[in-house]
């Protein structure tokens, strides 16, 4: 799905219409050795299990590397935005964390993911500040399990308020 298709829910006149449905899917994504060599120099992490193909080959149950389980989770941002279309007044958008997060299977090196999101709840902390809460989950091509699910929850503020989402 690209960004065009992604949806405006807090410009649109009744946002709190699209809470309790899903939003979209994302656009596949590759996860490929590069994108893990990468991944694992600036977190300095070298384990070999994602950044020693031939280790991995040989000592790996999967017989080749595994992407890092936090490269699956940070790629959530480029995900959500194939399917959430900031807000034409957006002055900040905040990753505020996760309710919950669970890591389910594993990405092989060259697999393709993609994320589905639903919006599970949406609340103004106060005027121009507005806390959505994504059920997410990140498919793997080809595979019965999801690589992981997640309850992930983003701070988005705007220049100005939303009277149609009552603060908490």
């Amino acid at each position: 799905m690209p960004a065009s298709m992604a949806v405006n829910v807090l410009d649109d006149t009744d946002p709190l219409r699209f809470v309790g449905k899903e939003i979209g899917v994302s656009r596949w994504v590759t996860v490929d050795q590069p994108m893990i060599d990468t991944f694992g120099r600036v977190t300095l992490d070298w384990d070999r299990m994602h950044v020693d193909p031939a280790w991995a080959r040989e000592n790996s149950p999967f017989g080749t590397t595994i992407s890092f389980g936090f490269l699956s989770v940070s790629l959530l941002t480029v995900m959500l935005g194939d399917v959430f279309a900031r807000p034409a007044d957006e002055v900040a958008s905040l990753n505020y964390g996760f309710d919950r997060l669970r890591l389910i299977a594993p990405v092989l090196v060259g697999k393709r993911v993609r994320g589905r999101f639903s919006l599970t709840s949406l609340t103004a902390r106060k005027p121009g500040r507005y806390q959505l809460s994504w059920d997410v989950v990140v498919e793997i091509e080809g595979e019965g399990k999801p690589a992981l699910a997640a309850s992930w929850l983003v701070v988005v503020d705007t220049a100005d308020a939303r009277t149609a989402i009552p603060a908490v």
